[in-house]
């Protein structure tokens, strides 16, 4: 008896905070719940009175109606939503749920026009038009919500990567700038910043931005590899060969690393070096015909050129449009004829690629500093040359 005594006085307590709350807010909505709640105040009062026993699902519908719905509209609310925000949004939730986007939409646009100061609502209705790739609605929809919060740092970190997404680096880079004086340790928005001054080919701030950022985090990989990236833009292969391999140290299954550290080991004609980080990419998809590729070119640089043509025609069957590539080459012009040529109704079997902006053109970059500077320590057609003479030799001694 005493338990049911205090389950009711406690009820009637949250029943007159809640009523005192909506007349604070003027909401009434908070008239739905405090009718479900008088409800089971009602029930266990009556019976009560009448002192019959509660059944077991009688008790569990009193409870919830009396004590359990009042506590989650109270904690709702201690996070800072409304309970007009809550509904709304939980019926934005369930029309995304069962695909009705244009409908989620609409019930937040109702939401706002209730309460056009609705953090809850401008941030949901962004990450719809977001996930609808409407980036430039969305990110009027942050600023909106940013507005409301100013110190809410994520926030300012997405508007950020939406204008670097959207192609406004400078909005980004000076939102980016100004959360790192606050948190200078920020792992993410210094990546961020880097890459943003990477494709601007600011690559002197980029390396500035990375090197803080490795203060923080020593053993960040990330950082290391795009270290590696912005020295080899800047042609210094020593030092960007120093931090791929921290970075592939770091990440055993980094082989972008590795590759980039082949590329680098053959400027510097350390051939088999380069051959074993070939070898190792191979266990990467999306890098496994370029592997292939270079390791064909190892193979001509040894003389082996059966060895040679068996990693072009892999090559090939990964990606048809490598025979093009083949062609172009001047030390494969020997092994040309033995390379399989890929019918037109082929397609590759390769993935599309992960590979990043930046990813791409370091390995071009690579690529094309190799063919720039000769090659540096052996030049094509004194190779082609020495096999050329080999061959000869090897007729030679047959017609003998």
């Amino acid at each position: 008896m005493i338990e049911r005594i205090l389950f009711n006085i406690i009820a009637l307590a949250l029943f007159l905070f809640l009523f005192f709350r909506m007349i604070q807010k003027n909401d009434a909505n908070y008239l739905y719940i405090l009718a479900l709640q008088a409800l089971g105040i009602t029930i266990s009062f009556t019976l009560l009175l009448i002192k019959i026993e509660l059944s077991i699902w009688l008790f569990i519908l009193t409870y919830l109606l009396s004590i359990v719905l009042p506590i989650i509209v109270i904690l709702i609310e201690r996070k800072g939503i409304t309970l007009t925000e809550a509904i709304f949004l939980a019926i934005t939730k369930l029309y995304s749920a069962m695909g009705k986007e244009e409908k989620a939409k609409q019930t937040l646009q109702k939401l706002i026009q209730k309460n056009p100061k609705s953090y809850h609502g401008h941030k949901a209705l962004a990450q719809i038009y977001e996930k609808e790739n409407a980036l430039q609605i969305a990110i009027e929809e942050y600023i909106r919500a940013a507005n409301m919060r100013p110190n809410e740092d994520s926030m300012q970190y997405k508007i950020a990567d939406l204008f670097h997404q959207t192609g406004n680096p400078n909005n980004a880079i000076k939102i980016l700038q100004e959360l790192l004086r606050k948190k200078p340790e920020w792992e993410d928005a210094s990546i961020l910043l880097g890459d943003i001054f990477q494709e601007e080919e600011r690559l002197k701030e980029a390396e500035s931005v990375y090197l803080d950022a490795l203060q923080y985090h020593p053993e960040n990989y990330n950082l290391y590899y795009n270290l590696g990236m912005v020295y080899t833009k800047l042609n210094d292969f020593q030092n960007a060969k120093e931090y791929y391999e921290k970075a592939a140290e770091l990440n055993s299954l980094l082989y972008r690393a590795k590759f980039n550290l082949g590329q680098i080991a053959l400027l510097y004609n350390e051939i088999e070096e380069a051959e074993q980080y070939f070898v190792e990419c191979l266990q990467e998809e999306e890098l496994e015909e370029d592997a292939y590729f270079y390791l064909a070119y190892i193979a001509m640089l040894k003389g082996e050129e059966q060895k040679a043509i068996q990693y072009l025609n892999v090559a090939v069957d990964e990606n048809p449009e490598m025979y093009d590539r083949i062609k172009k080459e001047l030390i494969f012009k020997l092994v040309i004829n033995k390379v399989e040529k890929p019918s037109k109704k082929k397609e590759s079997r390769r993935k599309p690629q992960k590979l990043t902006k930046k990813e791409k053109e370091t390995i071009s970059h690579l690529r094309h500093t190799y063919e720039l500077v000769g090659n540096l320590n052996h030049n094509d057609l004194k190779v082609m040359k020495m096999i050329q003479k080999k061959r000869n030799e090897e007729k030679g001694i047959e017609r003998e």
